[in-house]
């Protein structure tokens, strides 16, 4: 290895996903046309390599460029009617490829099929395929026609779709804990308030109850389970952390409260910016954000930033996370950059992906450092992050459990 090279171990912690589709899409049919030269408005020039995007009868946008089939609503759809388990377990392969080369060498996932991702995991962990070390936590646990169920199907589907993690009351989600730790996972997520992608208008604050809350750590606890709440209301958010979770992934509108919260708890906030700039990006002419999605997704970015610096000054625990799936894997490295944009220091953005990660885990003793004992997971990159953290989205090498992964 060239000894100019300066050399981090990375181990990450994010959510991650089996494929790139991002939610339900909504059940207009929707026409694509790609107009190698269009003429949308007489008296105006005409314009080249225009997608013309219809829905319900209606145009919905003219977007500069060819845009892509598959983002569009049908595709999604028919990847849920045809798309076997076993395929969702080998584009999880792809993904885990592109997410270790990319420098990450272990990961949270949260949020998979279960069955597939704990596949892959196992897969992993038995070094028949190269990918990063991954906590899997399954399905997520969520209320009722909240964040993490299905919507915007026909009820025949809404039923055969829905988790079997959603519960309701403390009784039934105690049974569906106990029920995704007994089929394999690592760790338990909650929605603990509404989301940005779920096409409806029901908002970002508290869904699940304090007693669900409350009881679903509980039993994870009991059994040696960490729990992760998908938090972006500050009531959900501060209702998670008296509950005792483990993590709060996203943390978006945090207030003073939360951030004694964390404190007084020794929860970890993980950030998630990435999403609030590349869901921003592609939204526009894309007929799957719908006025309820574009308007959570505008005033998320937004609070973002300034919350979870003041978390950051206030000396929360932090520890690194993209939301991958969400947006783009292989992307990932773009979170550092985020994080120094709002106030990180360099070395602390790196030690949120490192030793903070770890700490989350549970694994310091294993993960987290270059010293003596430890698993050997390594990158290097050419010049210093410390002085440009942008030198972390190109790693040149990685090492993982002591495995020469990629070298450039």
């Amino acid at each position: 290895m060239n000894s100019l090279k300066r050399i981090f171990f990375v181990s990450m912690l994010m959510l991650i996903g089996l494929s790139q589709a991002l939610a339900q899409s909504q059940a207009q049919p929707t026409l694509l046309i790609h107009a190698g030269n269009l003429l949308a408005v007489p008296g105006q020039q005409p314009q080249s390599q225009q997608s013309i995007i219809v829905r319900g009868g209606r145009i919905d946008s003219v977007v500069d460029g060819y845009v892509d089939p598959g983002s569009l609503p049908g595709e999604v759809r028919n990847d849920a009617l045809y798309v076997t388990t076993s395929m969702e377990a080998l584009r999880g392969v792809y993904y885990a490829g592109i997410t270790l080369d990319a420098g990450f060498t272990t990961v949270r996932d949260l949020g998979a099929e279960p069955e597939a991702i704990y596949a892959l995991r196992d897969a992993i962990n038995q070094g028949l395929i190269d990918g990063p070390t991954i906590f899997a936590a399954g399905s997520a646990l969520a209320a009722t026609g909240g964040h993490g169920d299905v919507d915007g199907l026909k009820p025949e589907l809404l039923e055969l779709w829905t988790p079997e993690t959603i519960c309701d009351g403390p009784v039934a989600c105690r049974a569906a804990t106990r029920q995704a730790i007994k089929f394999g996972a690592d760790w338990i997520k909650i929605t603990a308030t509404g989301g940005v992608l779920s096409d409806t208008a029901t908002g970002l604050g508290q869904q699940m109850t304090d007693d669900e809350l409350q009881e679903i750590v509980a039993t994870a606890h009991n059994l040696g389970i960490k729990v992760a709440a998908h938090a972006h209301g500050a009531d959900g958010i501060n209702a998670a952390l008296r509950a005792g979770v483990d993590s709060i992934d996203h943390g978006t509108y945090l207030n003073e409260e939360s951030i004694a919260l964390f404190n007084q708890t020794g929860a970890y906030l993980v950030p998630t910016l990435l999403p609030g700039v590349k869901i921003p990006e592609s939204m526009e002419g894309n007929p799957f954000f719908t006025d309820a999605i574009k308007e959570k997704a505008y005033a998320a970015g937004a609070a973002a930033a300034d919350n979870i610096a003041r978390a950051y000054r206030s000396g929360v625990n932090i520890a690194f996370g993209t939301d991958s799936a969400v947006t783009p894997h292989g992307l990932n490295g773009e979170e550092f950059g985020l994080m120094v944009q709002i106030g990180f220091s360099e070395m602390d953005a790196i030690h949120a992906a490192t030793l903070g990660a770890a700490a989350l885990l549970s694994r310091v003793e294993e993960i987290g450092s270059i010293e003596a004992g430890k698993v050997a997971d390594i990158i290097a990159v050419d010049g210093n992050p410390l002085a440009e953290i942008g030198e972390l989205e190109n790693v040149t090498t990685v090492i993982k459990g002591g495995k020469l992964i990629k070298s450039q």
